[in-house]
């Protein structure tokens, strides 16, 4: 089968890397998966004569709005995989809503990472219910062999001699949605605390006028810095060496850079949005936060641990305070 596959392919982000991984499959499975741009494309007539032209059989479309959009009307079958935004966030816009709706009432089969990702969409759009499908995202991490992590650190202005370094990196396209200054602030008053703590930023300059609000945040916040992109195999290996991968999303589809740490055995702290909490079991599989000043004490305990190494030892470290607290909240009731 000869299949189209729509989707953003800006390099470095989440929707390119599902891109290409779906696109490994098909072609592992003897199909042909052409992928192709859809930010390059204005409409649904330009679409039809690319699959009129081309002879393409089906189509694929990540993101209900972005991709979809594409495929009204469309003269071949089509599926469609939600990104995260089209569903978290496109879904308040009545325009774009009313876009998606149709273009879901169309297409033969839609793909959610998560059931809370189903159901929103299934409230929204009852009729489309049966046709939705819950898959989890697959992934595959490369860590480079040569990736040089001291370099790495120097590049980044980061001091090398520093004894107990704590490294944190947050990786995500520099867009609002992912509110990477969320963290700044409690981040660099925490690197005035303890200079071994260092928040990393690292991804696309998707939206530029954001962009450079966070040039500006980061120039006044020590502490913080601001990276550039990198190959992923180069990615996979400096998560490897950090000693935590933080998320601070408004929403999430499901992260690829949450997985990708798990799989390389790297602690994970999460903001506490439902694309996150569906794939974190709080104090099992990772640590989830509801704000700021909860992940700073989180944070102080965990890099007070000198064992806390590994997923598991930060767990326990975490446990422990909670038990702690507990017995401190004991004593204090029975004074």
């Amino acid at each position: 089968m000869r299949l189209l596959l729509l989707a953003c392919l800006r390099a470095q982000t989440g929707n390119a890397t599902t891109a290409e991984r779906i696109q490994s499959h098909l072609h592992a499975a003897g199909h042909i998966c052409v992928l192709k741009d859809a930010f390059r494309y204005e409409s649904p007539a330009e679409i039809a004569n690319l699959t009129s032209a081309d002879k393409f059989d089906a189509a694929l479309a990540i993101h209900l709005y972005k991709g979809g959009r594409l495929l009204q009307g469309s003269r071949i079958p089509f599926g469609i995989i939600f990104g995260g935004t089209d569903i978290n966030e496109d879904i308040k816009c009545e325009e774009k809503r009313r876009v998606m709706g149709e273009v879901l009432g169309e297409a033969r089969f839609a793909v959610a990472f998560t059931m809370k990702m189903k159901e929103l969409a299934a409230t929204e759009w009852p009729d489309t219910r049966k046709k939705i499908y819950v898959q989890t995202q697959g992934i595959k991490t490369t860590p480079s062999e040569t990736f040089d992590w001291y370099r790495f650190l120097q590049n980044a202005d980061i001091p090398t001699d520093t004894d107990n370094l704590h490294v944190f990196l947050l990786i995500c396209g520099l867009r609002r949605v992912k509110d990477p200054l969320y963290l700044v602030d409690v981040f660099s008053e925490w690197h005035r605390k303890d200079p071994s703590v260092h928040l990393g930023i690292i991804g696309p300059a998707v939206d530029p006028h954001f962009t450079n609000e966070v040039k500006e945040k980061v120039k006044r916040a020590p502490g913080i810095h601001l990276l550039q992109e990198m190959p992923q195999d180069d990615l996979h290996a400096a998560m490897k060496r950090c000693f935590a991968v933080v998320n601070s999303s408004i929403s999430e589809g499901m992260s690829a850079a949450i997985l990708e740490a798990m799989d390389l055995d790297t602690p994970v702290l999460a903001r506490n949005i439902p694309g996150n909490a569906a794939i974190i079991k709080h104090k099992d599989t990772g640590l989830l936060f509801s704000d700021p000043q909860s992940l700073m004490s989180l944070h102080c305990w965990i890099c007070n641990c000198p064992d806390a190494t590994t997923l598991e030892d930060l767990i326990a470290a975490c446990l422990l305070l909670t038990l702690y607290c507990d017995y401190l909240y004991t004593v204090t009731i029975f004074m």
